[in-house]
Formats: C-alpha cells, structure tokens, sequence
C-alpha cells in the first residue's frame, strides 16, 4: 500500500492544502513549526481516527491541539492510497465533535464502499493503532518502542506460532482458567456436611416459630380503616373548611354594618324608626299652617300695638287742643303688648326654626342609613318598609352565624375523634409492620438457608467432579506455561536475528550482532561481553531502536512491506556519516514507500549526492 495524496480541509494551521507523494522514498522538508507533525498526525488520524478526550484531559489532548486555528467547522481532510492489488480508495474523514463522518470511496470502481472501516482494515493488514505507532510510525526523537507493542508483540507471535488464529490470545487464556480454578475452589468446602446438618436444624427452629399466631397479617385490614377513617377526615376538613368560608363571609357582612348580634341590629331598626318618627314630626311641625298663621298674627299685632303704643305716646307729649288725659298710660299698655306679641312671634319662629333643624338632621341621618342599606337616600315609607325587610335578612344571617358557629364545634369535635381514631389505626398499622417486617427478615432468613443448604447439598454431590475439574485446569496450565517458554525462546530468537541483519546494514557493518530479550531489551553482542544498549551513544541506541521498530514492522506485514515508513525528524541526532549510511542502506532494507519529515536540507543534500530517486515535497 502506498499513499498518493491528501488534501486538508482544515487541520491545524493547514486550510484547504493539498500534498502528493511518489513511490519510494519521499522527503518532505519544512522548517520548524512549518507543520510536518501536522502532516504526520493528519495521516494518522485519517487512517485510526483521532477521539477527543474528557475532563481536564480535554485541554491538551490530539483532538484540541489540532483543530482548526481557523473556521472550526472544516475539521477534515482526504487521505487518497492505492492498496497492493492496484485499487484506488479515497479516505474522507470528518473530526468534528458533533459531526464525526468516515467514508472509504473506491475511486477504481467509482463506488462507495458499505463497510468502510473493514475495508480500511484490510488495506492495513489488521494493523492496529498500537502497532502503527510503534513500528512504521516513527515520530520526532522518538525511535523506541512504547512499552504496549512488548505485550501486543507477544501474543501476536504466541497466536501464530500455535494455530495461526488471530483471535487465540494466550494470556487471557491463562487469565481465564487462573479465575476458573478460583470459581471451582470457592466452590469446595471440607466443613460443607457439618454445615449442612447444622442449618437444617436452624431452618427446623425457624418455620416453628413463623407458626405463631403472632405473625398472623392485619395489617391489610388495618390500613383498609386507616384509609377509610382518613377519607371520612378529609371530608369532615372540607366541609369545616366550607362551613368556616361561610361563616367568615357573614361575619364579614356583619362586621361591615357594625352589627354583632341580634339586639344590635333591634337597636338599629329602633334608631331609624325613631328618627323616621322625630323626621315626620318635625316636618308636620314646620311646615304647620297653624304655627305659621301665629308667627305672622303675633308680628302683625306686635306691629299695631308698636303703632298704637307710638301714637298714645305722641299724644301725651303733644296733646292736642282737647287733651287726653289717658294717653300716657294707654301707650305704655300698648308698647307692653307689642313687646310681649313681638317676643311671642320671636318664640314661635324659633321654635319652627329648631323643628326645621331636627328635621333636617334626622333626615340627614336616615338619608345616610338608607344609602348604606339600599342604595338610595330618598325618605319615604317604602323606603323604612325595605330597611326594615333589609335588617330582618340581616338578622336571620345572625341566627345562621349562631347555628354555623354551633356546627363547627361539633365539626371540630368530630375531626378530633376522627384523627385520634386515625393516630389509633396507625400506631397499630406500625406494629403490623414492625411485625410483618420481622417477619420478611424471619422469612429472608429462612430462604437463604434453605438456598445454602440446598448449595451445600450440591457441593456435597459435587465436590468429586469439582477436584476432576480443577486437575483439568491445572493440566492445562501447566500446557499454556510449557507452550510460553517455547513462544518466549522463538520471539527471542526471531527478534534478534531480525534486528541483527538490520543492525549491521544501519550502522555501515560496525555492529553486526545484537540481542534482545523477551522484554525488548537491547544488548550489543562483543567479544568480551554482552553491552547494554544505555551505556551506548544516543546517536548508535538511535539506531538500534530503528533496527528494532523495522524488525517488528517486517514481522507484522509478513513477508512484504505493504505500509509506507514514516519518519518525523528522526534523525536529529545522527551526524553526517551515520545519516548517509542511514538513508542509502533504507531503501534496500525497506521496500515499500518511505516518508521522511524533516526540519534540515542535509536530507536531500546527502541523497541527492548519492544519486538516489527522491520526491521532495516543501511546506
């Protein structure tokens, strides 16, 4: 398999970027933070998906660090490779969070494949991200193996060396019949007839005592009353609370016309009937012709005996030429009786003038009781005829507030036995229960030593089959172990033959053995000695590790390198000579497409002297 193409919609610093690459070896120069990695993880993300972590690992997670800097919403690209058979498939992948998308095009057939993620998965050769990242994923100053490929490694060379099944997995396995011997051994008991004998005298005791009349159920009976008696109580509230509605509103109607009771609203009726009388009397008196006719009478003839007694008077100072002898005395009786006339027309008009007042109050009063009551001020005898019908509703309201206020103390007498009869029903109900719930427990109890007797039992007629079962596991154990130290000697084996050839053509035939442990550690093979790979230089465990990675690539593709190589500036720390060794030897030692990012122009300065067929691509 090899890679054509890709194009970037939007992935990191990259908007709408398209990159070819050839067949062979391909050098894609860029300077720092020109984005190779960038390019890097797009490829990988476009082959295994990139899934976006949660919590605080959010923040700095793949997913965060590459999306977009700008216009999120074109987080996505196309990835274009050509399958070893010759098929073009066209990857198009879709990052985003909220619209994750993945399609593999057959652009050789010009269809859509249904199953994109099976057919990717063929083009990789069962390949997994761990695998990947660990052999032909080679990132920046990152040459050696993480310690998950060790594990993967393992069973991958245990599967196919035993039955060539993938799916065998000899570590769980082991795992699985480790836990199946545990199950089986849990399952034995040497004290399992003592025990069994002892619960079925307990389980004896236990059904003699749940016998008892004690446990007799009332409770549901209990709580049909308890209910019934609690309905009867909510209806008795409501019709309290009803009949306390009602009687606060004719209280209210009472308290609006300032009547408390029966005699105060007599008292009231008596008060307006009085006025009403005083209001007529004092009309008829003021408007009295009779009384009129004296006030005029007494003014007229106060007037004359004025004249009279004015003109008598004139007389006696002025006598005429036959005097009159009486005239003095005469006008003074006059002027007496104007005098006492005048006071009397005064009297009577006052006394009209008071009746006029009276009336006019009284009539001012009754006008505002009328009002009140109906409405209108207007005095007349229909009008007392209404007041009075108005304060007899008024006083059959107070005999209905006296009867309602008699039938809420028997209402609050009856919610009192009732809710005392309900506090009855409930301390009874909560023994019931208190009761019924020792019971469950009792009875609890008692299915669970009947479960373990009966498991007890089927121990006891099991325990012969279990022992053949666990010998069983243990043979096959012991089967797993052999064949492991067998797998472990051929992995080794493999490893260090494989590595061995690499590492003589990587470092120019300087080191031509090494050894690697079941763990892949690395030892350099000299006469004296076998070297670990720490006490080596950077430049010469660089390699090993290179050699290492190829040697497990060469071993999961099989015979042929079908996935590209990819380097991300991982030769930052060999110098000239071991970097023209290193890039003249990979073509031979690798044969299918080779990516090599980096930040220098040595690269192709070096290739490029040695005549070698290169692609550059420059970011």
């Amino acid at each position: 398999m090899r890679f054509l193409d890709l194009y970037i919609s939007g992935f990191g610093k990259f908007h709408d970027t398209a990159v070819s690459f050839e067949d062979g070896l391909n050098v894609i120069y860029g300077k720092n933070e020109a984005g190779k990695s960038t390019i890097h993880t797009f490829i990988r993300g476009m082959l295994f998906g990139i899934e976006r972590q949660r919590g605080r690992a959010a923040r700095n997670d793949i997913y965060s660090k590459y999306e977009p800097w700008e216009n999120s919403g074109t987080y996505e690209g196309q990835l274009r490779l050509e399958s070893d058979d010759g098929t073009i498939y066209r990857i198009e992948r879709s990052f985003q969070k909220n619209k994750k998308e993945f399609t593999v095009i057959n652009e050789t057939t010009g269809r859509e494949e249904p199953d994109g993620r099976a057919v990717l998965q063929e083009i990789l050769g069962g390949m997994s991200e761990t695998m990947y990242n660990n052999t032909i994923s080679i990132s920046q100053l990152k040459s050696a193996t993480d310690e998950g490929m060790v594990s993967e490694l393992k069973n991958y060379i245990a599967n196919m060396n035993t039955s060539g099944n993938m799916a065998l997995n000899i570590t769980k396995a082991t795992a699985y019949l480790k836990n199946q011997r545990k199950q089986f051994e849990s399952q034995l008991s040497p004290e399992a007839s003592v025990n069994y004998t002892s619960l079925l005298s307990e389980i004896r005791a236990l059904e003699r005592e749940l016998s008892s009349p004690k446990y007799e159920n009332q409770l549901q009976e209990y709580s049909k009353l308890r209910d019934s008696v609690r309905n009867e109580l909510e209806h008795q509230k409501i019709e309290k609370e009803d009949l306390s509605d009602r009687l606060q509103k004719s209280r209210q109607v009472l308290d609006e016309f300032s009547f408390t009771d029966e005699a105060s609203i007599e008292a009231y009726r008596s008060q307006a009937e009085t006025l009403y009388q005083d209001y007529q009397h004092a009309q008829v008196s003021s408007s009295s012709k009779g009384s009129r006719f004296f006030q005029v009478f007494f003014f007229i003839a106060a007037a004359i005996c004025a004249i009279c007694a004015a003109y008598c008077g004139y007389l006696a100072f002025f006598p005429l030429p036959s005097p009159w002898l009486g005239a003095g005395p005469t006008a003074l009786i006059f002027g007496v009786a104007a005098l006492v006339l005048l006071m009397l027309g005064i009297c009577v008009t006052r006394h009209r003038s008071r009746r006029r007042q009276e009336a006019e109050k009284s009539a001012s009063v009754l006008s505002e009781i009328l009002s009140r009551h109906l409405g209108e001020s207007e005095i007349s005898d229909e009008s007392m005829k209404l007041l009075s019908q108005r304060l007899d509703r008024f006083i059959t309201l107070c005999h209905a507030v006296t009867n309602s206020e008699d039938s809420l103390v028997k209402r609050s007498e009856q919610i009192s036995a009732l809710m005392a009869k309900q506090n009855d029903c409930s301390l009874v109900i909560e023994e019931q229960q208190r009761v019924q719930w020792e019971l469950e427990k009792k009875l609890e109890h008692l299915s669970a030593c009947k479960d373990r007797a009966a498991a007890l039992k089927h121990i006891l007629n099991e325990n012969e089959r279990i022992h053949q079962e666990i010998a069983s596991v243990d043979l096959a154990l012991d089967t797993l172990k052999e064949l492991s130290t067998t797998i472990r000697d051929s992995f080794g084996l493999y490893l260090n033959k494989t590595a061995s050839d690499l590492i003589a053509g990587i470092t120019g035939g300087i080191y031509s053995s090494i050894s690697i442990d079941e763990n892949l550690n690395a030892f350099l093979n000299t006469r004296r000695k076998l070297i670990p790979l720490e006490q080596v230089s950077s430049g010469t465990a660089d390699q090993i590790y290179l050699a290492l990675r190829l040697a497990a690539a060469h071993f999961i593709q099989g015979d042929a390198d079908r996935l590209p190589l990819i380097f991300d500036d991982s030769f930052v720390l060999y110098d000239d000579e071991r970097l023209r060794t290193v890039l003249k030897w990979l073509p031979t030692a690798y044969s299918g497409q080779i990516l090599v990012f980096t930040c220098h122009e040595r690269e192709m300065r070096v290739l490029k002297a040695e005549g070698a067929a290169v692609h550059e691509v420059r970011l």
